[in-house]
């Protein structure tokens, strides 16, 4: 049996996570993913994007279903929410959750492989002036005249920049094309 339709009938065509029925995917629980069924599961986008912090951490969503999560029989499940309880142990249900989860030796070393429950809950996303969150590919505005140093490029306010692209790591610059040249630019001078 093809992995996808052994996790759908698993899940009975939900997330095996929330238990939503749309738009779902297969997630490879990392690091160890395989195609063994033990080591996905079939989840939400919304998940996978706070998952993997492309969208800013909402608790009030975890916490309506990490509480009953925790206890699935599947393996993968049980790290991944070991794993977001871990991003808000700060928040008491979260500390309260982990002190109650148990994981087998192997499950508790699978889901520390990842280190993701060293750092805090925190998700860095580039954002411009006004706190939109900016993607590969969109195009911006300058919302201040700007010298490109090293060039004798001006920048001029209101100018558009298509298609930028992320600088990965730092949440504070993007990379774009002005006059035809590729340059830096702060995202706080941006806008979408």
């Amino acid at each position: 049996m093809k992995l996808e339709a052994f996790l759908q009938e698993r899940s009975g065509n939900q997330c095996e996570l929330t238990g939503v029925t749309e738009n779902l995917s297969i997630y490879e629980v990392n690091p160890e993913a395989s195609s063994n069924p033990d080591r996905n599961v079939y989840i939400t986008q919304k998940c996978i994007n706070q998952i993997e912090k492309k969208e800013e951490l909402d608790a009030t969503f975890w916490e309506s279903f990490l509480l009953s999560s925790m206890w699935s029989e599947v393996p993968a499940v049980q790290v991944l929410s070991w794993r977001m309880l871990n991003r808000f142990r700060n928040e008491s249900w979260a500390a309260d959750a982990l002190d109650m989860m148990y994981l087998d030796d192997e499950n508790m070393e699978w889901a520390k492989a990842s280190g993701d429950h060293e750092g805090d809950g925190s998700v860095e996303l580039h954002k411009d002036s006004n706190g939109n969150i900016l993607v590969n590919g969109d195009t911006v505005t300058l919302i201040k005249d700007l010298d490109v140093k090293g060039s004798s490029i001006n920048a001029k306010i209101g100018t558009a920049v298509r298609n930028i692209r992320l600088v990965h790591d730092n949440t504070e610059q993007i990379e774009g094309k002005v006059d035809g040249q590729l340059i830096v630019i702060l995202t706080k001078f941006v806008k979408k």
